[in-house]
């Protein structure tokens, strides 16, 4: 794993040695335990694992929205544990993007103001060419004037989504952005955030419980007990419970790092 001072073109996040901890004495939870991450540039990553793994604190420590109790982040060549306030609410406003399961939209708002909101707090003129770009891409052309209570969950969730990505964000940040979702709603979202990579050169992380979200990913990374024990490259439904289930069986000795195949061809890595 690459030094965190080394330039890296296809890094567009990484943590090292992160630590979490909440509490204190026996009511302390050590929620990141020295955990070690890089995430590439211009591709859809899924976290997972189980409840309590440290998937969502990782993802609200790397995007500034929780303060790690030591280690490093960087975010787009930006080292996130030396920004003051100031400094962090200007990265998470003009850097980053987010999509929570909560859609988070203003009740008042069109669709089209909802989208344009994080550019008209930061009085950012809007680049009317790229945002018909991602209007198109969530096919919300026709729903610009609705409100939130005239859309179905999917529209409102592909409102959020076209909203963080408006404006250019270095990296998109989504926390079980299906969560709320039927299965179909669920597809046309997750289609979306692929195509956002695969068409629009953008990078996002995703944390979810769903392997079949999952299988939209890039790449899949497992946690445990607040440590990266796993991952997973090109993966479909089946390999990431295949994979699930070989890392909920027990974890092998150190000295015995495993590679598994599956019978599509996708290749699983499992760490002790």
């Amino acid at each position: 794993m690459r030094a965190l001072g080394q330039d890296d073109a296809g890094r567009i996040a990484a943590a090292r040695d992160l630590v979490k901890v909440y509490g204190r004495g026996e009511a302390q939870v050590r929620a990141l335990d020295g955990l070690s991450v890089d995430l590439a540039r211009g591709e859809l990553t899924a976290i997972m694992g189980p409840s309590g793994s440290g998937k969502s604190t990782l993802m609200h420590c790397m995007a500034g929205l929780d303060t790690p109790t030591s280690g490093t982040v960087v975010v787009d060549g930006e080292d996130v544990g030396r920004m003051n306030q100031r400094r962090l609410t200007r990265l998470r406003r003009t850097r980053l993007g987010f999509v929570f399961q909560a859609f988070n939209l203003i009740p008042t708002l069109t669709a089209e103001e909802n989208i344009t909101l994080p550019l008209d707090i930061a009085r950012t003129p809007v680049d009317r060419a790229w945002f018909d770009t991602v209007v198109d891409a969530v096919g919300l052309r026709d729903r610009l004037d609705h409100r939130p209570s005239e859309l179905s969950g999917g529209q409102q969730q592909r409102v959020a989504c076209a909203r963080a990505l408006v404006a250019r964000p270095a990296v998109v940040f989504a926390d079980e952005p299906t969560g709320n979702l039927d299965s179909r709603s669920s597809g046309e979202v997750l289609g979306f955030l692929r195509r956002s990579v695969d068409e629009l050169g953008q990078s996002v992380v995703m944390v979810t419980h769903d392997p079949t979200a999952a299988s939209y990913a890039h790449r899949v990374l497992f946690l445990a007990d607040g440590r990266l024990v796993g991952e997973l490259e090109e993966p479909t439904a089946e390999g990431v419970l295949d994979a699930l289930r070989e890392l909920g069986a027990g974890r092998r000795p150190a000295d015995e790092p495993t590679a598994h195949g599956h019978a599509d061809g996708r290749h699983a890595v499992v760490r002790p």
